[in-house]
């Protein structure tokens, strides 16, 4: 690399570098939020200490003996291999110094396992590319979605919309808990391994499809704490951020009202007769929450994901395209966790937009479908 593009690349990335520097984390981690990951930085900083000691021994006695010892060329080293003395104590030495670096290691993270006592439990589950949250203890649930706005996402070089204060790291639902209670967060995913982390709070955990894993976190201040998925997950992996916003006991209590009064007046009435230009319209409304990230608002797809618009499926048979929305291909999810309802309306919608014209999905065929799994 010439000289000339070094000195154009550093002040550029000197700027990137400021607003770390600025709130001191260029060196370190998040301002830790919860004892765990309090522990973890502690950790940390007695691991360098320890990794910067070794160096600085070994390379200090490597040294030393070189200059010491330097002689001319020709010279007899002095022999002193099979040395019991020497041979004890290369192998002594470094197993104390892993035993002290294993025994507080292993400390924390035996306590980021410890998940009893917990207060509330929340599934967290990884799609391409969001998270759904469902607060079993209280029998709601919701999907979080990245709220940075596309232009942001599109300006690569400065000449659209400014890229905001929390640029992919903003969703249109937060996470909301209480402080100082210890929450159990389960994870699994829908389609790819997905990781469900966040710096400040100290968790980290894989969500694996067809497996369930646990992590845990006791919040000790109130604020918003900001994470991302940290598996690398797809094209949309930067896109499915995390937020996890701790507030007082008083207003989680008041926030859980509305999320429960909320949930009930979205939920689908089991017994209503659906007229076809109901069912379209709840349709569009499933698709626009689930569907258009992949497969485009305008239903022409983008990479690998088809498109809607006179595809086969969508215009073909309702058992063929119930068992791709049901079991999935290829980079396709399986969707069984939507509802009847919502499956025949998103699959009535998709074959009656777009100038696709085919025979409507009634909540009948999903169940009967389900059935036939």
């Amino acid at each position: 690399m010439s000289q000339l593009s070094m000195r154009k690349m550093m002040p550029a990335l000197l700027l990137l570098c400021q607003p770390a520097w600025a709130e001191g984390e260029f060196w370190t981690f998040q301002p830790p939020a919860t004892h765990i990951a309090q522990q973890i930085e502690g950790l940390h900083s007695y691991l360098m200490v320890v990794i910067l000691a070794i160096f600085v021994l070994v390379f200090g006695v490597m040294f030393y003996a070189i200059l010491r010892h330097r002689k001319s060329l020709g010279h007899d080293a002095k022999p002193f291999h099979e040395n019991t003395t020497v041979e004890i104590l290369w192998t002594l030495i470094p197993a104390l110094i892993l035993l002290g670096m294993a025994w507080p290691a292993a400390s924390v993270v035996l306590a980021q396992k410890d998940t009893r006592g917990a207060t509330m439990t929340i599934k967290a589950t990884g799609f391409q590319w969001f998270w759904a949250y469902e607060y079993l203890d209280f029998g709601f649930g919701f999907k979080s979605k990245l709220a940075t706005p596309q232009a942001q996402i599109d300006n690569h070089h400065n000449g659209g919309e400014a890229k905001g204060e929390h640029y992919l790291l903003e969703v249109d639902q937060e996470l909301v808990v209480p402080v100082g209670q210890k929450i159990r967060i389960l994870t699994t995913a829908n389609d790819v391994i997905h990781s469900w982390g966040v710096p400040a709070l100290g968790v980290k955990q894989d969500a694996i499809p067809g497996f369930i894993r646990d992590t845990w976190f006791k919040a000790e201040k109130i604020g918003t704490y900001r994470g991302q998925c940290v598996e690398l997950c797809g094209k949309g992996h930067a896109f499915m951020p995390i937020v996890v916003k701790v507030v007082s006991d008083a207003d989680f209590k008041t926030w859980i009202a509305s999320q429960q009064a909320r949930a009930k007046a979205m939920q689908d009435d089991p017994n209503k007769a659906w007229s076809d230009n109901d069912l379209l319209a709840r349709g569009r409304q499933v698709y626009e929450a689930n569907c258009a990230t992949c497969h485009q608002a305008d239903g022409k797809g983008s990479g690998p994901f088809p498109a809607l618009a006179g595809s086969k499926i969508a215009n073909g048979s309702k058992a063929d395209h119930l068992h791709i929305v049901l079991n999935g291909k290829n980079a396709m999810p399986n969707w069984g966790s939507l509802s009847d309802v919502e499956i025949a309306a998103v699959l009535s919608y998709e074959r009656n937009s777009w100038g696709n014209k085919a025979e409507m999905v009634h909540p009948s065929d999903v169940k009967t479908a389900r059935g036939a799994k």
